[in-house]
């Protein structure tokens, strides 16, 4: 029997949405207010979700301690309160949009669970947006 668990965070961070390789007017037409030069920020809520196999000894799919530790290393220790395009290296060359902060999310969190368990992540941007991913 495949049961999901999940584990809630959040983190602060800001960001900027633009390409360098495109003019101030193409990226103020695609992006708008995003393209802030001097960035803007959001309040993200994160909800990381491990399905799996329920262990017949513990009763658990995954320790929750361990998926609030992974998330903490992962992504609310080298997020929260950071400038994403600045200080996360992924998004050097990585426009910070959602759906490119989920993913990297996911890669972050997949690495450190088990195979055999599927990961999703949605990723809130603001209360009405939201994106999720699922590695696929």
């Amino acid at each position: 029997m495949r049961v999901t668990v999940s584990r809630h965070a959040h983190f602060n961070a800001a960001h900027r949405l633009y390409r360098k390789d495109w003019s101030d007017e193409q990226n103020d037409a695609v992006f708008g207010k995003c393209n802030n030069p001097n960035f803007h920020g959001h309040n993200y809520e994160l909800v990381v979700s491990v399905t799996g196999e329920i262990n017949p000894q513990t009763g658990y799919v995954m320790d929750m301690k361990d998926l609030k530790a992974i998330i903490a290393d992962e992504v609310e220790t080298p997020f929260d309160h950071k400038n994403l395009n600045l200080d996360v290296p992924e998004f050097y060359d990585l426009n910070p949009t959602a759906e490119n902060i989920a993913v990297v999310i996911w890669n972050r969190i997949r690495r450190r669970i088990d195979s055999a368990m599927d990961v999703e992540v949605v990723l809130y941007e603001t209360p009405r947006n939201f994106v999720t991913y699922r590695g696929n």
